[in-house]
């Protein structure tokens, strides 16, 4: 058998270990929540132009910022980063 299918075999065996509770060895990603108003604001940017600039309808950045709503999954993860290095997303977007 290929390598890529070992690969694949492993990579399903251990997300099943993990489904069964076992998460030993497992790496998990949480991203921390992030206050999208304060963020925004360090940047300068209004809700427009944030909106825009990250791909993030104008509608959903209020209600994050109003707090009717949190950012969950993909959207989070683009904040997390947007927080740590936001020159280096911008620059990726342009």
């Amino acid at each position: 058998m290929s390598t890529a299918f070992d690969d694949i075999r492993e990579g399903m065996e251990e997300a099943i270990e993990f489904a069964k509770g076992n998460a030993e060895g497992a790496v998990i990603h949480k991203p921390h929540p992030v206050d999208v108003r304060k963020l925004r604001r360090s940047l300068g940017m209004t809700q427009e132009r944030f909106a825009a600039t990250f791909g993030i309808g104008l509608g959903t950045l209020r209600h994050w910022e109003r707090g009717d709503r949190k950012p969950r999954g993909p959207a989070l993860t683009l904040l997390n980063v947007v927080e740590k290095k936001p020159e280096a997303v911008l620059e990726a977007l342009s």
